[in-house]
């Protein structure tokens, strides 16, 4: 290979440079591919291209390359896919939070292996997700991309979007992509790309504690590096992160890509290299492999930057035989075309919409409901607010729709209000009320009056979800949908937008039974609702069978078995507030409030009631490479059928540092009949308890520990003592990182 054929496979074209109108340029085409190139960045997605199209112009290209080009190397390419393939058609699935508040792993497998279908489909074999950021501080707008702020459920739900995604091999199904590596959800003031300042133990047992698991127990085939610097040195142009830790230590041998733009930013936000090509070595040398989303930095500057001595030409062959190894591991060398006639029938098909109501369904979360409220037994309701209906209200800023929300949207998504309006026997009295951010409170009369004609009024209030990079201006105050909850939309409150508080507030006046139904990836005015309404749902932002399955909840078709990812504050002023806080931070109080969330980690609430009973354990001490097996029965004591989420949680009680008051380490979604009972059973490694000393080498610390069963973090229902029984540093061939679960009928 020339020099300008190596660094052509480290680069990337993408839609909008080699499409117009929907149709392949031949110019662009013959400027952009004619040494090879790395990576097709979203043909379908930034294309707007249907399936059929999007798989017609993918095929074209890669014959291209193979039969144009000098050594016919095809390209890989990617597409995004965090809730849902992000292109036309697609279906869309719950966006990550509410995936999270599901607690079920298999359950998220199915979903993107789902995914997976709808990407070969049109030719993608790389996606990038999903995202292992811990979300520290719910502030900053992509906490709903994340799976909240445990690292241990981080790991788990990552393991299975990955398996799900990749399939059995390396030969089979879609690259997924880890990101943002690392520590993106705990930066400075909740601001995208700002800095991280963690202390190097906070960084390895939080932060990366999710990619280490979910390389070395789902293979994880590529990595891409976060935006902002920890301590002062970017993750993008970091070799200790991206080479001596990922790869050395985590033992990853797959491909690194820049976050878009990443690279760039070198020169334009930190400000560590002044031109392209210090930028372009910077990175390559740091260990990313192809620059997204188009060739910028990489390219030509890497072959002057060889050319001129300033990089070793084996770092470039280094990172090319990267790439070169995943496209003949992901299959494009091999003889095939993608059949765009096929492309539509692998969308939307009826089996991807049964699984997207099932995971709408279980992702929904019971916040609150005083009286028994929920489920409704109503003639008549009033659906009130911003968020009853409109497509687009349902979904994540990483969805086709959100990503471009001032564009018109065709989908068969189904609004709150459609399906409350198709239930026989319930009479819906529809009115607004207002915008998600416009200031008119002209609506909120007619909404108030809804209210007193109907047997319950139900509020669904939220924040807009997007990705929005424009700066701050005196508009949007005015502006009638300012997304405040996606990439780009970080706030400094967390009250809901707009005059949607004072929409709540004018039904909470009425003498008419409020439902609060938060349609949102943010934990919106939490404290003032929970004060005033008798109860509240946490729908998220649950995709395109929403609707139906907030409908399900509302009139108990469907019982809630959702639980709370996150902790949620009483003011954005006690952040941080995530519940395995260090006992010096969780119970120091404020002047005028206490440290405690007005909803815990782990929180969710039922139309049925579960109790526990007879934690054992099989031993009641464990030498530190040893496992003991923690067994507890838990029963359904109401009426109804209903799903209980087991956790299982540690604590050290005398450890030789400070650490968590406790620590998530296993979890189980039990599906019990009314009076049924089941034996749940959790084996936990002693080495699940280690942590790093003072030499920060990973160790378990002899000395007694706590093991507890809660409801959430905080509702502990069963405890009992262990003792580990010798200090001793953890082999990487001897940790374990998830606990193995157990269910079984309760012998009567």
């Amino acid at each position: 290979m020339t020099l300008e054929e190596k660094a052509a496979q480290l680069g990337s074209v993408n839609a909008d440079r080699l499409l117009e109108d929907g149709e392949i340029d031949d110019d662009a085409v013959e400027e952009w591919l004619g040494e090879g190139i790395g990576h097709f960045t979203r043909l379908g997605g930034e294309g707007g291209l249907s399936p059929s199209e999007a798989a017609r112009v993918t095929d074209e290209l890669q014959s291209y390359l193979r039969e144009e080009t000098r050594l016919g190397v095809p390209a890989i390419p990617h597409e995004e896919c965090l809730s849902g393939y992000m292109g036309p058609e697609a279906t869309t699935f719950p966006q990550m939070l509410g995936m999270a508040s599901a607690w079920n792993p298999d359950l998220l497998e199915t979903v993107t292996g789902t995914i997976r279908g709808e990407l070969e489909g049109i030719g993608t074999v790389h996606a990038l997700s999903p995202v292992l950021d811990v979300a520290r501080d719910l502030r900053w707008g992509r906490v709903e991309e994340t799976f909240g702020e445990d690292p241990y459920m981080v790991a788990r739900m990552a393991c299975a979007y990955v398996s799900g995604l990749q399939g059995d091999g390396r030969d089979d199904g879609i690259t997924a992509t880890l990101k943002h590596f690392v520590g993106h959800g705990a930066t400075d003031g909740g601001k995208n790309r700002s800095s991280l300042n963690v202390g190097p133990r906070e960084l390895r047992e939080v932060h990366l504690f999710p990619y280490e698991a979910t390389i070395s127990e789902a293979n994880a085939e590529s990595v891409m590096n976060a935006y902002h610097d920890i301590d002062g040195v970017p993750c993008a142009s970091s070799e200790w992160l991206l080479t001596d830790v990922l790869r050395g230590e985590f033992g990853f041998d797959g491909t690194v890509v820049s976050d878009y733009y990443s690279v760039r930013h070198l020169v334009t936000e930190h400000n560590t290299a002044n031109t392209k090509l210090e930028a372009a070595v910077q990175a390559l040398e740091a260990g990313i492999d192809v620059e997204l989303p188009y060739t910028e930095y990489y390219g030509e500057h890497l072959v002057e930057a060889v050319e001129s001595g300033e990089l070793a030409e084996e770092t470039l062959d280094e990172s090319v035989r990267r790439v070169l190894r995943e496209k003949f591991r992901k299959g494009v060398f091999d003889e095939w075309s993608v059949d765009e006639d096929a492309a539509a029938d692998a969308f939307h098909t009826e089996g991807a919409r049964s699984v997207a109501r099932d995971a709408a369904r279980e992702s929904m979360t019971l916040l609150k409901n005083d009286d028994d409220l929920l489920p409704l037994e109503a003639d008549s309701v009033a659906v009130i607010g911003p968020k009853a209906d409109d497509r687009k209200e349902l979904m994540g800023d990483y969805a086709y729709a959100a990503h471009y929300p001032e564009e018109e949207y065709e989908s068969d998504a189904i609004t709150p209000l459609a399906a409350l309006e198709s239930r026989d026997g319930v009479s819906v009295n529809y009115e607004q009320g207002c915008t998600i951010s416009g200031p008119s409170t002209d609506g909120l009369d007619a909404a108030a009056d809804a209210a007193v004609e109907s047997d319950v009024a139900l509020a669904f209030v939220g924040a807009r979800s997007a990705v929005d990079f424009s700066d701050v201006d005196a508009d949007k105050a005015e502006r009638p949908s300012v997304p405040t909850s996606g990439e780009g939309c970080d706030v400094t409150d967390l009250g809901l937008p707009g005059v949607q508080s004072e929409l709540v507030d004018r039904l909470l006046e009425t003498d008419t039974p409020v439902v609060v139904v938060l349609v949102s990836g943010k934990p919106h005015a939490i404290p003032e609702i929970a004060e005033q309404a008798p109860a509240i749902l946490a729908a998220w932002l649950p995709g395109d069978e929403g609707g139906s399955a907030i409908a399900d909840v509302l009139f108990g078709e469907y019982n809630p078995g959702g639980k709370l990812p996150v902790s949620l504050p009483k003011s954005v002023g006690q952040l941080p507030v995530y519940y395995n806080r260090k006992e010096n931070t969780a119970n120091k109080t404020y002047v005028y409030t206490d440290s405690d969330p007005v909803y815990p980690f782990g929180h969710g609430l039922s139309y049925t009631e579960f109790e526990y009973d007879d934690l054992s354990l099989s031993a009641e001490s464990v030498t530190p490479l040893g496992t003991v097996t923690a067994s507890v029965t838990v029963t359904n004591v109401g009426e109804r059928a209903g799903d209980e989420v087991v956790q299982l949680y540690t604590r050290a009680t005398n450890p030789s540092q400070a650490r968590p008051v406790t620590e998530l380490r296993g979890f189980e979604r039990v599906s019990l009949e009314p009076g049924e009972s089941k034996r749940v059973s959790f084996e936990l490694s002693a080495t699940q308890l280690a942590y790093h000393d003072l030499e920060m080498t990973l160790t378990v610390e002899e000395g007694p520990y706590e093991v507890q069963i809660g409801r959430s973090s905080t509702d502990v229902v069963a405890t009992a003592e262990l003792e580990v029984t010798g200090t001793k540093r953890v082999p990487k061939t001897a940790r374990t990182y998830f606990t193995e679960t157990d269910v079984e009928p309760e012998a009567e």
